[in-house]
C-alpha cells in the first residue's frame, strides 16, 4: 500500500480510503442494501490488512449504525493511532429544530454523538457534509475550530459545494487564526468531471487533498452500461446524479471498457487508475459490499495509464449540469 500526506499536513493517509456507506443497519435510514455488523466485518479486516488506514463514515449513514459498525470492529481491529479515521455533520438526525445544519448547536451535539458512537475520544477529520446556505459563516467556523482546539478531532474537512463557497470559508478562517480545512470530499469520475473547472485548481493553489466520493460513478464504471444491481433499483440520489449524462456516459463506459479488455483488467480498476492519477487527488473513497470490488479497487493501485489510454478516456466526456451538492 502506498500512502501520502493529506494535502499540506503531515496526516499520512492510504492511496484508497474506505468509505463506510456500505455498513449499517439495513432497517435504519433508506440504504436498504447497507450490510450488517457480520457481513461488514470480513471487508473491514480485509481492508486494514491490506493497508488502508483511511476509514471515512457520517453520522447520517443508516442513522447513526454505520459509525457504530465502524467504530467497533476497527477498534477490535487496530490500535487507535494506527486507524485514520474521518466522520461528518450536516444531515439530518432528528426531526425538528436543530437537528440538522451546520449551526453551533448542531455541530457541538453531533461531533460528542459521533464520538459515541464510534467510541472513540477524537476523529481524525472531521468534515462538513455540505455547506450550509441559512447558517453564518462565521458560526460554523469557530465551531469546528473548537471542535479542533478540545482535541475531539485532529483536522476538518469539507465537502461538495461551489468553488467560492469553499475559498470564502478558507479566507474566514485564515483572517480569523481558526482551523483550516485540510480536505475536499468531491464528486469525481470520468462521467462527471465538472469539478475540474474550478474546484481541483483550487484544491491545488490552497494545498488542499482531495479525497473523490463515487470514483466508480455509483458502479456504471464497473460493468457494462445498463446492467443493474440491488442497490442501483433504491439509490434514488444516484439516478439524480448521471440522468442528463446517459449518452455521453454510455460512450465514456465503452471507452473504459475496451481499455479494460485491451488491458487484460476489470472495469473498475481502469476507471479508478483515471482517478487516482487525477492532480491533486489524495485518496479516492471506494464504497464496496463484496470483497471482490475490494480486491478490484487494489488493483488499481498498480495500474499505470499511458497519456494516450488517459485521452481514450477523456475524449467522450460532454459537460454537464453541477450535482452532488444537494
Amino acid at each position: 500500500m502506498d500512502y501520502s500526506r493529506l494535502g499540506r499536513t503531515g496526516l499520512e493517509v492510504s492511496r484508497l480510503c474506505l468509505g463506510c456507506m456500505s455498513f449499517g443497519d439495513p432497517g435504519a435510514g433508506n440504504h436498504e442494501w447497507t450490510l450488517d455488523e457480520a457481513a461488514s466485518r470480513p471487508i473491514l479486516r480485509a481492508a486494514w490488512e491490506a493497508g488502508i488506514n483511511f476509514f471515512d463514515t457520517a453520522n447520517v449513514y443508516s442513522a447513526g449504525t454505520s459509525e457504530m459498525i465502524v467504530g467497533k470492529v476497527l477498534g477490535e481491529l487496530a490500535p487507535r493511532e494506527q486507524l485514520v479515521i474521518a466522520t461528518k455533520v450536516h444531515g439530518e438526525m432528528r426531526k425538528g429544530p436543530n437537528g440538522r445544519g451546520l449551526s453551533r448547536k448542531a455541530i457541538l451535539e453531533e461531533i460528542d454523538a459521533s464520538l459515541r458512537r464510534l467510541g472513540t475520544d477524537y476523529v481524525d477529520v472531521y468534515q462538513i457534509h455540505r455547506f450550509d446556505p441559512v447558517t453564518p459563516i462565521e458560526e460554523t467556523l469557530e465551531a469546528l475550530n473548537d471542535v479542533v482546539r478540545s482535541g475531539k478531532a485532529r483536522y476538518i474537512g469539507a465537502s461538495s459545494m461551489y468553488a467560492w463557497q469553499f475559498m470564502k470559508m478558507l479566507s474566514v478562517s485564515r483572517a480569523n487564526g481558526w482551523a483550516r480545512f485540510v480536505s475536499m470530499q468531491n464528486h469525481l469520475n470520468l462521467i462527471y468531471r465538472e469539478e475540474e473547472r474550478e474546484m481541483l485548481p483550487l484544491c491545488a493553489d490552497e494545498g488542499i487533498g482531495v479525497i473523490p466520493w463515487s470514483p466508480l460513478a455509483r458502479g456504471r464504471l464497473a460493468r457494462p452500461w445498463g446492467e443493474t444491481t440491488a442497490r442501483t433499483g433504491t439509490d434514488i440520489f444516484g439516478r439524480t446524479l448521471y440522468s442528463r449524462a446517459e449518452n455521453a456516459g454510455r460512450r465514456v463506459n465503452e471507452a473504459v471498457a475496451a481499455i479494460a479488455a485491451e488491458r487484460g483488467v476489470k472495469m473498475a480498476q481502469v476507471a479508478l487508475a483515471w482517478v487516482l492519477q487525477k492532480r491533486p487527488v489524495t485518496a479516492p473513497i471506494v464504497g464496496v459490499t463484496r470483497l471482490a470490488q475490494l480486491e478490484d479497487a487494489l488493483g488499481a493501485l498498480a495500474l499505470r495509464l499511458s497519456d494516450d489510454e488517459v485521452a481514450r478516456l477523456e475524449a467522450p466526456y460532454e459537460p454537464t449540469a453541477v450535482a452532488g451538492f444537494g
